[in-house]
Formats: C-alpha cells, sequence, structure tokens
C-alpha cells in the first residue's frame, strides 16, 4: 500500500501542473494548487492516500530542500546596494522600516488572536503572522520582470526578512519553550559550521567545475552534504532541522553556484521532494475534522485577519516611494504566506502547542493568501516611470575618431559622455555631442567628475602613455570594461602586455584596418552587413532571467533575427534552434537595426 500511495501522489504531483497549463490557471502558485490536491486525496474527500513512514521521510526531506532553495534565493548584496540619484528612500531603508512594521502588528495581531480565546499561544502566533512566502514573491516579480527595479528590490528585501527573521524566531522559540539539557547558546554553532563550510569549499568549489562531468555531478554532491551536514549539527544542537536546511542553502548561494547548478537544484526540489510535501501537507489535513469543531472553523478566518493585519502599515511605508495602487499591490503580495507557516506548524505541533485541528486551520488560511493575494497584486500593479537603463559610454578623449562613434551610439540604447582637457577641442565638438571639459586630468579629478561612473570605459587618445595610466586609473576604479587605443607596440614597452594581462580590451587601428581588409577580400558579404545602414551584427547579453533555460527557437524575436554564435564562459558555441539560452550569453546575432532596440529591452532587462 506504501507503494501505491507514491504512486497516486507522484502522478497528482505529475497532472497538477498540466492541468493547470490546460485550464490557462496562471494565478494560483502550484504549491496552493498541490495542497489542494492533496486535500482531495486524503480523508477529507476521497481518502485514497494514507499517511505512512515512506511518504512522511519523503516529505520531511521536501520541506528541507524546499527551505534551503529558499535560502538560495535571498541575495544579501541588496542590503549594499546604495540609493539611486533620486532623493527618494532606497528599497533598504523601506524595507527595514516596513518589516519592523510587520513584526508590530503580527504582535497586535497575536494579542487579538489570544483575547478571543481560540489561541493562547501569540509569540507562535506573532511569528507565523511575521512570515512572506518568499518563492511565491519572487515568482510574481519574475513574472513581471520588476526584480532589478527599486519596486521589485524592496519586495525581495521585504520578503526576505519575512523568512530569514521568523526561521530564526522560530527555532529560538522552540528552544525555550521545549528545553532540553542543551544550552541555548549552542545553537551558535550551527552559525560557526555554516561559515566553516563556507570557507573550506570555497576555492575547491571552482576546482570543482573544471573536473565535473555528467557522472560525478560534484555540485550536487556537495549541496546534498551541505544540507546533510548542517541539518544534523541542528539536530545535535537542539536546533529545528530548517534551520540548518537554510543556512546550508546561504553557504551554497554565497559559493557562487553556475547557472545549470541553480537549475539542477530546482529541478530535483521541484521535480520530486517538494510537491510530495506539499501534498501531503493538504493529506494531512483532515477538513471533516475541521469543519465538525467550531472553534477550529472559526479560527480560519480569524487566522486569515491576522495574516492581513499583520501588513496593513505596509501600505503606507511603501507609499513614500511608490504610486498608490503598486502600494496597495505590493500590500497585498507581502500578504502571500505559506512556505514557511506548514513548518512553522509542524513545530508547532511537535511542541504540544498547536493541536492538529488548529494546525489545519493556520495552513488553509495560509492557502487562502496564497490563492488572493497573487491575483490581487497582478491587478493593482502597474508600471512605474523607471525606463530601460541605457549601457552607460564614457569616452575619455575627444577628437576625430571618438566623436563620430559617440554620435552614432546616442542614438541608440548608450548613455554617452565624452571628456577632454583640450579646451579648443571642447569648444569645437561641445556643440555636436555631450563633451564635458576638466583643466586636468587626474585621478582625483576624473574620479570627482564620474568618469568612472559608467559600464565601458573607452580611452581614445593617440598617445598610448596616456591612455596606458587612464587605464591604471579606471582599473584601480574597478570599471566593468575598459577599451583603450594602443597604436604603438613598442618591444621595448611592457604596457601592451600588461594592459591585455589586466583585462584591458585593446584597440589598434593597423591590426583593426589589416582585419577590415583581409575581411573584404575573403567575406565581402559580412563587411557589407557591418556598413548597412538598415541591418548590421549585432551582440546582446542575457541578463533577464524569463528567457533563462529557452531553447533559441521558442525566443519570441527569433523570427526577426538570425544567431550565428553565441558566447559562454569564454567559448563560441554553434547555436541550434534547440540549444538552451543561460544567463550571461553572449548572442551573436544580424536582424533589422529597427528592431534591435526592443530585443535588447527584452533580452537585457536585469531580472
Amino acid at each position: 500500500m506504501e507503494s501505491v500511495s507514491l504512486v497516486i501522489v507522484l502522478l497528482a504531483a505529475l497532472m497538477i501542473p498540466l492541468l493547470m497549463a490546460r485550464l490557462h490557471i496562471t494565478n494560483v502558485p502550484t504549491a496552493v494548487a498541490e495542497i489542494i490536491t492533496g486535500i482531495l486525496l486524503g480523508p477529507s474527500l476521497l481518502n485514497v492516500v494514507p499517511t505512512n513512514a515512506a511518504l512522511n521521510q519523503l516529505s520531511s526531506l521536501g520541506v528541507i530542500v524546499l527551505i534551503f532553495l529558499s535560502g538560495m534565493e535571498i541575495d544579501f548584496s541588496l542590503f549594499g546596494r546604495q540609493k539611486d540619484g533620486s532623493q527618494q528612500p532606497g528599497p533598504v531603508s523601506i524595507a527595514l522600516l516596513a518589516y519592523a512594521s510587520v513584526i508590530g502588528m503580527a504582535l497586535v495581531a497575536s494579542l487579538l488572536l489570544q483575547a478571543t480565546g481560540l489561541f493562547s499561544h501569540p509569540v507562535f502566533a506573532t511569528i507565523v503572522f511575521a512570515t512572506v512566502a518568499l518563492g511565491v514573491v519572487i515568482a510574481a516579480l519574475k513574472e513581471k520582470e520588476l526584480l532589478s527595479k527599486p519596486f521589485g528590490q524592496t519586495m525581495l528585501l521585504i520578503a526576505a526578512l519575512g523568512e530569514v527573521v521568523p526561521l530564526l524566531a522560530l527555532t529560538i522559540y522552540s528552544a525555550v519553550v521545549h528545553p532540553t539539557d542543551k544550552s541555548i547558546w549552542l545553537l551558535l554553532l550551527i552559525f560557526v559550521a555554516a561559515i566553516v563550510l563556507l570557507l573550506r569549499f570555497r576555492r575547491p568549489y571552482q576546482w570543482f567545475a573544471q573536473i565535473d562531468k555528467s557522472t560525478t555531478q560534484l555540485d550536487i554532491r556537495l549541496a546534498f552534504f551541505l544540507i546533510v551536514t548542517l541539518v544534523t549539527v541542528a539536530a545535535q544542537v537542539g536546533a529545528e532541522s530548517i534551520l540548518g536546511a537554510f543556512l546550508a542553502g546561504i553557504v551554497m548561494k554565497l559559493l557562487h553556484p553556475r547557472e545549470e547548478t541553480r537549475d539542477k537544484l530546482t529541478s530535483i526540489g521541484y521535480g520530486f521532494f517538494i510537491p510530495i510535501f506539499f501534498i501531503m501537507t493538504g493529506v494531512k489535513i483532515n477538513l471533516r475534522t475541521l469543519l465538525a469543531d467550531p472553534a477550529s472553523l472559526g479560527l480560519i478566518p480569524l487566522l486569515l485577519l491576522g495574516f492581513l493585519l499583520a501588513k496593513v502599515l505596509l501600505w503606507p511605508i511603501l507609499r513614500r516611494r511608490f504610486q498608490p495602487r503598486n502600494a496597495i499591490a505590493g500590500t497585498f503580495l507581502i500578504s502571500t504566506t505559506i512556505t514557511l507557516v506548514v513548518p512553522a506548524v509542524t513545530v508547532g505541533r511537535n511542541l504540544g502547542i498547536v493541536t492538529s485541528q488548529q494546525a489545519g486551520a493556520f495552513t488553509l488560511a495560509a492557502v487562502i493568501t496564497c490563492l488572493g493575494a497573487p491575483i490581487l497584486f497582478n491587478t493593482f500593479y502597474v508600471q512605474e516611470k523607471e525606463d530601460y537603463q541605457k549601457t552607460v559610454v564614457h569616452f575619455i578623449g575627444t577628437n576625430i575618431l571618438t566623436v563620430p562613434i559617440a554620435q552614432q551610439l546616442t542614438k541608440g540604447f548608450y548613455d554617452i559622455t565624452l571628456y577632454t582637457d583640450d579646451a579648443t577641442r571642447y569648444k569645437t565638438y561641445n556643440s555636436e555631442t555631450n563633451v564635458r571639459f576638466l583643466d586636468e586630468f587626474t585621478a582625483a579629478k576624473l574620479q570627482a567628475s564620474d568618469a568612472f561612473q559608467a559600464d565601458i570605459v573607452v580611452l581614445g587618445y593617440f598617445d598610448h602613455d596616456k591612455n596606458y595610466q587612464l587605464a591604471q586609473w579606471a582599473i584601480a576604479a574597478k570599471v566593468p570594461r575598459i577599451i583603450a587605443r594602443f597604436e604603438n607596440k613598442d618591444i621595448q614597452s611592457s604596457e601592451y602586455d600588461e594592459l591585455t594581462a589586466q583585462g584591458v580590451e585593446i584597440f589598434n587601428t593597423l591590426e583593426a584596418n589589416i582585419s577590415l581588409l583581409r575581411a573584404l577580400i575573403e567575406s565581402p558579404a559580412t563587411v557589407r552587413i557591418l556598413s548597412d545602414t538598415t541591418a548590421g551584427i549585432y551582440e546582446i547579453v542575457v541578463r533577464n532571467r524569463r528567457f533563462t533555460g529557452m531553447q533559441l527557437k521558442n525566443l519570441p524575436f527569433i523570427d526577426e533575427i538570425t544567431v550565428s554564435q553565441i558566447y559562454r564562459d569564454h567559448e563560441f558555441i554553434a547555436p541550434h534552434g534547440d540549444t538552451q539560452i543561460q544567463l550571461g550569453d553572449h548572442i551573436i546575432f544580424t536582424g533589422d537595426k529597427e528592431a534591435v532596440g526592443d530585443i535588447r529591452r527584452q533580452v537585457e532587462l536585469l531580472n
């Protein structure tokens, strides 16, 4: 019977996304559909999936993998990002204030719930009310391509806090309510273990990529080693296993895994373990018993009200930065909760402070938020006035080579500024393009004028010694791309080789002319494409995660372009229709100049 039950659960896990796609159900998270399916399969209705040891074990693994993947989703670099150029409050300050209000209102909601006499553990209720479904929030933001925008960053930070803070609070609360012979200070050992593992595997992990092969899958083995190790440490020090899994996810994220590693882990988790967990969560909810108990039945609307009341102050806080409709949309989105509620009520049942009927009420209330909140978010959200971010290119050196190039790039999706220390050239060219004059070029003055605050810095002087010095300053300023004109390859000087070794891209007029003339002889059609006024060769970098994993033939604009090469991991790949796009791919293609702008906007949008 255990095998039959597992077959039914796996069949349900297979059919749920198929039916959702067939019925065009897009606003309901898959996790919610799986819980509802579990309710239908369990004692509430059909009673064809009894709980057993095998399913319980797989369900426990499911929640561990789910929390591990949640840890991998958190981008702590957002906490260090600076505000944009406006005087408006940044995502970090808004998110911290917003989540502080969530904690305060969650406490108010839990005290009101205690006053009703239906649930007498306000601290536990506060922890649950303060949770946010990070996975659901990320999915909603990705769908609308908002992760890189201030609104998306703010929502992501609030959601991350809504998973990290309650998780830590739940672990401490469990240790206090259910004291053991272990000191609560031993909980710090799990953090020490996580730091040791991170430091131990930081360098070897980069080496794994060089020796890995399909039959070893070292990255996946390491991921599960981290999970099991930190879950075991958590159990030994009296912490909850989900804290160990969460820290394992953070360690894995800080090791900077490749995109394909993330895809494989996500495939394993959401393809097998996690659906079993959510379906079995539904199976364990007995609606017949729940509906027969007036107290538990009356608890559901109060819990739902508590989830909403905990987030009610988000609207005025978000309103300080975003449009009123988007502040409402963000409030509804953050009201979504499920990921941590289910493990939390499991902990509550183990501690003896939550009955099975109350656990069902908590879960159903969370399911309702997941059903309604994403729909309301999609209904209320409108686009903010945040345009596509142009590539910032700064030319240091204003002359007959750089000015025409700057003029042509300005017509595209580039933000161009030229810098000169020659007053005569400034007077000559400032009416033709965006030129800034500095009385002299020093590292301090160039920094003060934001000359190095660019995606690309082009050093266009004919004097290679001057370009060498400018390149050293640009390297010190950590400019992402530096292109230096270097006409003289003096065998007595090592400057050319030094710049190349430091990652500076060298432009040499003689070499460029030789290459162009050779191409004109060998491939005249290619040169015509380069100089054509209606079509050309272009390169775009995939930054939008919406396209990752998508086959080349399924790109929405594939009929408008012809892809010739894909540059990935320092190698050129010959593209085919079934070639999967990866984050960071450089797609080299030919196409109509009129269509390039829209394609670049879609593909290079940070998301």
